[in-house]
């Protein structure tokens, strides 16, 4: 070898310095004198040169570029194989530096599928890792395979892809999550690290995590919690943020918000850059009304990386609930851009169209919630309010039974379906005993109290409504259930204890409409007096609320403007 070394050489330095838009400035000039003199460089100088330039392109986001840039490369390496097969490669001093230091022509397949999958060409990133021998992919290709392959639905390859990811890598946990969403019991995926288990001291607490990550997958709420309530008591495992993270989801599924959001604060305080579950956790603050502090939580997010989807779903959750559908339904469709598998995007992105009217497009959204989260009642939740909202009863029925049958009967499945059995006159005592049901298992179930609530009033049972309600409030607070008792209390005319009840309310939830409603009517009945003059001023406040929360006809044009951008790609 001269003593100087050969202009690739210097790229290919460069590039492993980090050098990129370096590299992509030289390497560009140099690839420009070889189309002109193809004498210049031999094969593999070419192909070196393709990859470096095609790799500092990948660096910029230039991913089409990129992808095309790799695909000579690998054209020319073809080429260089077919003239180097010639040779007998006996090791001999001159041909082994030039083949050390060739980029692996797998890497510039992996990085072509990065390509396709950042271009949203999943099809073409499969092809080609599929085209890489199974013998020679290494744990990343069987990882990122695995994957692609979940999301195409094609499971069974997925299921193999994993489990070649944890022959290789027996610690691989993500790819134990994968297996166990692709519902491989728990023990068969346990069995295959038990080795590593036995043989390292201090991990006798990953069978235990692989159970409850298995209990979650089944939807087995319950026994999840406790499971990893019991790894969270382990003194090494304490205050471990992902697992509070999945705690607060667990609750969250499990329908129980206060233990939910609790959890959730916890781990947001040990993590202040946390965005992994923020978005049910700015989902459950915007349903309690506490719309400042979802505000805040999206400023914060946003200023953590707004390359996430969990920000944009936080700040549409404060448009949806301050009644802004169209800008909510623009924040949902980015999220969706920036994650496609971001579930409460699609439920955020369904329930604007919902309210917009437009409810056959909410439905596709609610499926393909359900698609990637089949142990979350709340996908369903939103597809039957959208079979109700298109008086589809019989659909909604179906689908209730099924959730019934798939999740099991607990107090969620008991309660969704008696909500379907209060639409149709002919299932009323059906829908009575199921929410009894579901009250013998969880008393405080709020749902469930609260469409038994509702019976009793269509009923007029108000003293039974009465009793039933206090029983709810004994040991929480929420401010549905106070204004539903408030309604109560004025239809057995006990007003002064129902303005107690609509107050309690409006203090959890300022924003509560209903509650407003029932103070301002019982105000009307103390001072029919003045009710003329104050009804006037009533409605001048009401339309310049409702213009306020609505956004004015052109704002909603603009974000329809947007909107066509933003569809489900």
């Amino acid at each position: 070898a001269s003593g100087s070394m050969s202009v690739v050489e210097h790229v290919r330095e460069m590039a492993a310095a980090g050098l990129h838009s370096n590299v992509r400035l030289l390497s560009g000039l140099l690839l420009t004198m070889s189309g002109n003199n193809p004498e210049l460089f031999s094969p593999s100088q070419k192909y070196q040169l393709l990859v470096y330039h095609a790799d500092s392109l990948f660096h910029d986001k230039e991913y089409r570029n990129a992808v095309s840039k790799y695909t000579m490369a690998l054209q020319q390496k073809k080429a260089l194989s077919k003239t180097s097969k010639v040779r007998p490669s006996t090791g001999n001093a001159a041909s082994t530096p030039q083949s050390q230091c060739l980029p692996s022509e797998i890497e510039v397949k992996y990085k072509m599928a990065e390509c396709y999958t950042m271009l949203k060409q999943d099809k073409d990133a499969i092809a080609i890792l599929d085209g890489i021998p199974s013998r020679q992919r290494t744990p990343k290709i069987n990882m990122m395979l695995a994957n692609l392959y979940k999301k195409a639905g094609q499971e069974r390859s997925s299921v193999t892809s994993y489990k070649e990811v944890l022959r290789q890598c027996p610690l691989a946990l993500d790819a134990i999550l994968g297996l166990l969403s692709l519902s491989v019991k728990g023990a068969e995926v346990a069995s295959m690290t038990i080795n590593i288990i036995q043989s390292i001291p201090n991990l006798d607490w990953l069978s235990v995590w692989i159970k409850a990550y298995a209990f979650v997958h089944t939807g087995d709420n319950t026994r999840a919690i406790n499971t990893i309530c019991s790894l969270e008591k382990k003194s090494l495992l304490r205050d471990n943020v992902d697992l509070l993270g999945s705690l607060a989801d667990l609750y969250f599924r499990a329908g129980d918000n206060k233990n939910s959001i609790l959890k959730f604060e916890q781990a947001q305080m040990l993590d202040p850059y946390l965005i992994k579950g923020m978005d049910v956790y700015g989902y459950l603050l915007a349903r309690e009304g506490r719309l400042e502090d979802v505000e805040n939580l999206g400023c914060r997010l946003f200023n953590i990386s707004d390359q996430h989807a969990e920000p944009w779903v936080v700040s549409g959750c404060h448009s949806f609930y301050s009644k802004r559908y169209s800008r909510a339904l623009y924040l949902g469709a980015k999220a969706i851009q920036l994650n496609s598998n971001s579930v409460q995007a699609l439920l955020l992105k369904g329930a604007a169209l919902r309210n917009m009217g437009r409810v056959q497009e909410a439905i596709i959204h609610f499926r393909e919630a359900i698609r990637l989260a089949p142990c979350r009642l709340d996908c369903y939740e939103g597809l039957i309010e959208c079979y109700l909202a298109s008086n589809s009863i019989r659909e909604a029925m179906v689908m209730a039974n099924n959730v019934y049958k798939t999740l099991g009967a607990n107090a969620q499945t008991l309660t969704l379906l008696a909500t379907v059995c209060l639409e149709d006159p002919v299932t009323q005592e059906k829908a009575k005993t199921l929410l009894d049901k579901a009250l013998t298992q969880r008393p405080d179930y709020i749902k469930a109290v609260v469409k038994k609530a509702e019976l009793l009033s269509r009923e007029q049972k108000y003293e039974d409504g009465i009793a039933l309600l206090r029983n709810a409030l004994a040991n929480q607070s929420d401010c549905v259930l106070h204004r539903i008792l408030g309604d109560f209390l004025v239809a057995v005319n006990e007003y002064q204890e129902a303005m107690d009840q609509y107050s309690i309310a409006l203090s959890l939830d300022p924003n509560d409409q209903k509650s407003l409603e029932g103070l301002q009517k019982m105000e009307k009945e103390e001072s029919p007096t003045d009710a003329t003059q104050e009804e006037d001023v009533d409605d001048m406040e009401g339309s310049g609320e409702e213009g306020d929360l609505e956004g004015s006809d052109s704002e909603a044009a603009q974000w329809a403007d947007q909107e066509q951008w933003f569809g489900m790609q």
